[in-house]
């Protein structure tokens, strides 16, 4: 059985939950071989001050069918579920109480891998974006900022554990994925969301 002990962070607009021990090691460590091998990874370009660039990471965005999702100039159609993301999509909606219906992978191949300062602030994500961010893999440092007060911390991302954003965090919060010297391993983060349409939101 996983361990129970988890961390609620709120502070300054910020709402966290983080479960460090919702997977147990054995079921982590299926869910990574099985995902690393399963998921349709791809390399993409983002669009940024008007120019292409390839993103330090592989990526795939799956989820329901009405589900496109738009970020840094690009237009995301959703695969098909696979049978381990809708287990573990699962998973998560029973123990979180929260529904999700997408989730955008993605693989950091190493510590050159990275994701640059963002928020998850896209409008078919509604008002208050509710995002599971699920890591499995070697452990990697996850940095919050306060967009506008000097606030900033870190929290190590294990193999295993699960982040919940919510509430007004991703309003006043960026967060990114730095990269890290002497990391060979890679780490696989799925992050589960709710797209809406124009209709629902």
């Amino acid at each position: 059985m996983a361990k129970k002990e988890n961390l609620i962070i709120c502070s300054e607009n910020l709402s966290l939950d983080y479960f460090p021990f919702f997977f147990s090691k054995d079921k982590a460590d299926y869910y990574f071989h099985t995902l690393l091998r399963s998921i349709d990874w791809q390399e993409e370009t983002i669009l940024i001050l008007g120019k292409r660039i390839t993103v330090p990471r592989l990526v795939s965005w799956y989820g329901d069918e009405e589900t496109i999702y738009h970020y840094s100039g690009v237009k995301h159609d959703p695969k098909k579920w696979t049978e381990v993301l809708l287990e573990i999509k699962t998973c998560l909606q029973m123990r979180l109480g929260v529904e999700f219906n997408s989730v955008l992978a993605n693989l950091y191949r190493n510590g050159q891998d990275s994701m640059g300062w963002h928020a998850d602030n896209e409008p078919e994500l509604g008002e208050k974006p509710v995002i599971a961010s699920v890591s499995f893999g070697v452990v990697r440092k996850f940095c919050l900022r306060h967009k506008k007060q000097k606030t900033a911390f870190t929290i190590p991302l294990r193999h295993g554990s699960v982040l919940l954003m919510h509430g007004e965090t991703q309003h006043y919060w960026k967060h990114a994925l730095p990269k890290m010297k002497r990391v060979d391993e890679p780490r696989i983060n799925l992050t589960f969301r709710s797209v809406y349409s124009a209709e629902r939101k």
